[in-house]
């Protein structure tokens, strides 16, 4: 194994974040969430400058040194265009300042810090939708991701001489639960239809992709956007 390395996870108290702190074990991992609860750091990244928080106190848990952060937190509410327009707009507002604005201002913090001690990773979370696009009540949602992928691949393309790299990981429907259960809870054979592989993936396929990009894959590689979706989008 490779020397241990000091992790930000932000979103790691339930699914995709949990799968990823975990499948980081040997490393050592500060995770965040909204409330901090069971030892995670909080801070309500809904809330501008939120962030800045975050990584001070990230930072001083692992002794002044961060090596990878990885961007996992998100939202996925819904915003009618039916909504009244003050109401549609501070959806998109909302959704964007985390999704998006919060992961600008720790990558931001990161790339400062990397510059500094001469390199680190960035992984970022986004989705298929960045690329296919969304449903017609989370044109936001979608909007968010994009703007993710195209933020990682304009840091990787700006610094990796200063051995600073930064991946995207575009997960589909992600399964953190009961299988059986979620499927059903979305339509069935029919939702199954859109997935060649048959299933969603797993949490645990999304933590491996993010372990992998935070640790092991080749500096060539910065700038690449992983697909975790079974084929039901491809590029």
């Amino acid at each position: 194994m490779t020397q241990p390395l000091n992790i930000l996870v932000t979103g790691a108290s339930r699914g995709i974040g949990a799968a990823i702190a975990a499948a980081l074990a040997g490393h050592k991992v500060v995770g965040h969430s909204t409330k901090g609860e069971d030892g995670l750091v909080a801070a309500d990244l809904a809330e501008p400058g939120a962030a800045q928080g975050l990584w001070e106190t990230a930072l001083e848990r692992l002794g002044g040194r961060i090596d990878v952060v990885i961007n996992n937190a998100g939202i996925f509410e819904a915003a009618p265009i039916d909504l009244d327009a003050a109401a549609w707009a501070a959806q998109w507002d909302r959704t964007m300042q985390v999704n998006l604005h919060a992961a600008a201002d720790l990558c931001r913090l990161a790339v400062l810090h990397f510059k500094a001690q001469g390199g680190g990773r960035i992984v970022n979370v986004a989705s298929r939708a960045g690329y296919r696009g969304d449903s017609p009540d989370h044109w936001h949602y979608a909007a968010s991701k994009a703007g993710m992928v195209a933020m990682t691949k304009t840091i990787a393309r700006a610094y990796a001489g200063e051995g600073i790299y930064a991946f995207t990981i575009c997960p589909g429907f992600t399964v953190t639960g009961m299988v059986d259960d979620y499927i059903s809870s979305r339509g069935g054979a029919a939702f199954l239809a859109d997935i060649p592989l048959g299933r969603p993936a797993s949490a645990e396929e999304v933590g491996e992709t993010a372990r992998w990009l935070a640790v092991d894959a080749p500096p060539s590689s910065t700038g690449a956007v992983i697909d975790v979706n079974g084929a039901s989008f491809v590029r």
